[in-house]
């Protein structure tokens, strides 16, 4: 999975930062992560193409999460969009997304299919499963778990090859065939480890600390978690629905993820990687997210 952050400001940009906006690519499609204002300039800023994303999942409908949709799907029309796009987002969103649509004149091209979720439901998709959380922000909000399907085990090449097995016959042995050399059957199992974990991101959204999040992201490749404010503001980001660097930390840190990627920053903080060294006292692999910035996650 790759992670292309297009936005990584709090409630509204500022010269450093554009909206919320994060795509991931899973290989199989190119998923975005709410659409904040100015998301689509942001794509050409970006390695990222918006006319791969098949999919957008909002987490809620504040401005700075969803204001981008209207002008990204026009352009998706003006570039002669066929594919279908899916948009999934809070239980409020299909009036929200049908408000979205009838927003200024122009002709809609391709066909939009409109998802309104609930907390602790899952998606099946092509290759991988969203699963949702409640997300305790001051609307109704979502947080979202991207999860690849189980990879297959790892080849064991020394003992292969100890058993003389070359070329066409690893592709047998990975599509499940049992083979003979030398008089000798050999199984996939014999030099295939056990099925693997897919890779899995866990995007809360806006919100103060909560369990909802904390079950979510149990075990998740990588957080991407919202750092609104620093610890000595933690209370006032608390009373506006939001989380400190800190509280994101002790989250990362509880859930035993592999990464932590802080965003959301408040127009404040300028640079946000003080809020990335008050998290590292509590889990040490965060890093503060800034537009533009990259992130391959591999599998183990």
């Amino acid at each position: 999975m790759r992670i292309v952050f297009l936005g990584t400001a709090g409630s509204w940009p500022t010269k450093e930062r554009s909206a919320a906006a994060i795509a991931l690519d899973t290989e199989k499609e190119l998923v975005l992560l709410d659409c904040g204002e100015g998301a689509q300039r942001q794509f050409f800023h970006s390695s990222a193409s918006f006319m791969r994303v098949r999919r957008i999942f909002i987490t809620h409908f504040h401005g700075d999460h969803f204001l981008g949709l209207p002008g990204l799907i026009q352009s998706m029309c003006l570039n002669n969009r066929t594919e279908p796009l899916d948009l999934y987002g809070p239980p409020d969103s299909k009036e929200m997304f049908e408000r979205v649509l009838a927003m200024g004149y122009f002709t809609l091209r391709f066909p939009v299919h409109l998802h309104p979720l609930r907390p602790d439901e899952s998606v099946e998709l092509p290759g991988y499963t969203v699963r949702t959380a409640h997300a305790d922000h001051t609307v109704p909000a979502l947080a979202y778990r991207v999860e690849e399907g189980p990879k297959r085990g790892r080849f064991d090449v020394t003992k292969a090859h100890d058993l003389g097995i070359r070329g066409r016959d690893f592709a047998r042995l990975e599509a499940g065939e049992t083979i003979e050399i030398a008089g000798r059957t050999i199984r996939p199992e014999d030099v295939i480890g056990p099925q693997r974990l897919g890779l899995s991101v866990v995007y809360s959204g806006d919100g103060r600390p909560s369990e909802t999040v904390l079950k979510l992201a149990r075990g998740a490749s990588a957080l991407i978690h919202e750092a609104t404010m620093g610890q000595d503001h933690e209370a006032e980001a608390n009373a506006w629905g939001h989380s400190s660097a800190r509280q994101a930390a002790d989250i990362a840190r509880e859930a035993e993820v592999g990464h932590l990627f802080l965003t959301h920053f408040s127009s404040r903080y300028k640079d946000a990687e003080p809020l990335a060294v008050e998290a590292r006292d509590r889990f040490a692999n965060t890093v503060a997210a800034k537009d533009f910035l990259e992130e391959l996650l591999r599998q183990p």
